[in-house]
């Protein structure tokens, strides 16, 4: 099914389903592409959804509902690059919707627990600037953040935004 090399794979207690539906419904070119169920060999109850296979703005993703044994972690993370503060708010909002909790420095966890990165493309062009002391400026600043603020990191970088320390 799969015609990229490699497909991100994520390990569900029993959202599989739910966690796609949700994710689908907040990225365009997004869609489910297939649902399988468990049969009689089980290990989950026959007719219980086992895999999701679901496409997030074009990359294809599988969904495992496999069980409570295995937890996510912020070890692995979606980073989503926005173009501007409307996408950076409207994701912020609809990732952590339904129970997801804010993180600093633009990391949020959805409702199921998955860690994502909701970064600006402006930062990486702020912190490659060849003037070290505006990159600084813009570390403090985001350091201070939770959902990041394109035009607060910009006059840091001009050092017009006075930063604690």
């Amino acid at each position: 099914m799969a015609s990229q090399k490699i497909t991100p794979f994520l390990w569900f207690d029993t959202q599989a389903e739910e966690a796609a539906q949700f994710y689908v419904s907040i990225f365009q070119n997004s869609k489910i592409l297939q649902v399988s169920r468990y049969g009689d060999a089980g290990p989950g109850p026959k007719g219980s959804v086992m895999v999701v296979n679901f496409q997030l703005a074009g990359q294809e993703f599988t969904a495992l509902n496999g069980g409570p044994l295995f937890k996510f972690s912020e070890a692995f993370s979606f980073v989503v690059n926005c173009e501007n503060q409307r996408e950076v708010d409207e994701y912020w909002s609809k990732l952590t919707s339904g129970g997801g909790q804010e993180n600093q420095c633009g990391w949020l966890k959805d409702k199921f627990g998955f860690s994502w990165q909701i970064v600006p493309t402006a930062f990486a062009r702020l912190m490659s600037d060849k003037d070290p002391a505006k990159a600084n400026r813009v570390v403090q600043a985001l350091l201070q953040m939770k959902k990041i603020d394109i035009a607060t990191l910009e006059e840091a970088a001009k050092g017009t935004v006075p930063v604690s320390r």
